[in-house]
């Protein structure tokens, strides 16, 4: 077997690392609010979300296509591949810090800053960033999501209590839970629409770069299940310190509070991904959707200490994946010559 061979095997069993971690990692963005409002049971929920997540990455191809082709152009060859495991092997290792702490940071911007960071390291005789995609469908959306979020959810939030103001509160919290069986499974496939492109995105930018595949935005039908596949069994196993961070740490959710908080989120996720195409986070967008919905009580109702911890872990998340993909790639780079 060819050099290539292996060393494009190495960045896809490092890119199905990063899928499983993203689903254990991100299975709170679909299935905490229905937790903690007890629309779901853990299992169930988790159930639920890993068919999702499963379903929705068949349906990302978009969103998979500005991964693989518009972050980064790399030349072809070996060293390049090198750049793409160093960039993907930071991803996985950010996502271990802030899940080890539970904080719901971004999976999807670690990605993109371990890839830029590993870029830059690597010069231009292997590859350049392409800062115009990168502030159009990333920098931008990193911004502008959660903002959307937090509008929308105090927005939507409102409506609902003027709605129901005068609805019996046992039957509307009887209804709402059934209501967020429905939210919660399209969260679900809003979060592997979007998550389990990236990973699809980073396959083919690596059999692209090893010259296995002449097109650069194909999808291999194996991809899709490859990664559909590592991201659902990530989910099922569970990231428990996050969902108690997004279930319980920022607001006591309610069953109409969960459901506004999903139903914003996912439109969101949908919106981004068939409109825009662009590759947003799935976290930032619940964690403020779930803000907004909390702060229609009070303001206080939000623990904005907790919060401002997870402002921090979005705003480090970019850049610090990117240093530890630098070092990476200084350590792993004799294998890739």
């Amino acid at each position: 077997m060819s050099p290539e061979f292996f060393a494009v095997s190495a960045v896809i069993i490092a890119a199905m690392a990063f899928d499983y971690t993203n689903g254990f990692h991100d299975a709170a963005n679909a299935i905490a609010t229905s937790i903690s409002t007890r629309a779901l049971t853990p299992r169930v929920a988790l159930a639920m979300a890993a068919v999702g997540n499963f379903v929705g990455a068949h349906l990302g191809g978009e969103v998979a296509k500005t991964v693989g082709d518009g972050l980064v152009k790399l030349e072809l060859g070996i060293p390049s591949l090198g750049v793409v495991f160093a960039g993907v092997l930071g991803a996985v290792t950010w996502n271990l810090i802030t899940w080890y702490f539970g904080l719901p940071s971004s999976s999807s911007h670690a990605l993109f800053g371990g890839l830029v960071g590993a870029t830059l390291v690597a010069g231009p005789a292997l590859g350049e960033v392409q800062w115009r995609t990168i502030v159009d469908k990333v920098l931008i959306p990193m911004v502008a999501s959660p903002v959307v979020g937090f509008l929308l959810g105090f927005a939507v939030m409102v409506a609902i209590m003027w709605t129901f103001r005068r609805g019996n509160p046992g039957r509307l919290n009887r209804g709402f839970r059934i209501a967020q069986t429905v939210s919660a499974a399209l969260m679900s496939l809003g979060h592997g629409i979007q998550d389990a492109a990236k990973t699809m995105g980073i396959v083919v930018l690596a059999l692209y770069t090893g010259g296995f595949q002449s097109n650069a935005t194909h999808i291999p039908w194996w991809v899709y299940i490859t990664t559909a596949t590592m991201l659902a069994a990530g989910t099922y196993s569970g990231g428990w310190r996050i969902i108690r961070t997004l279930g319980r740490k920022i607001i006591d959710l309610g069953p109409a509070e969960g459901f506004a908080a999903e139903t914003v989120a996912s439109t969101v996720l949908f919106f981004n991904a068939y409109v825009l195409h662009a590759p947003i986070s799935t976290t930032h967008t619940i964690t403020s959707a779930i803000m907004g919905v909390g702060a229609t009580k009070r303001l206080n109702a939000v623990r904005w200490n907790v919060a401002g911890n997870i402002v921090i872990a979005w705003v480090t998340t970019f850049p610090a994946a990117g240093l530890i993909a630098c070092g990476l790639y200084f350590l792993f780079r004799p294998l890739f010559t």
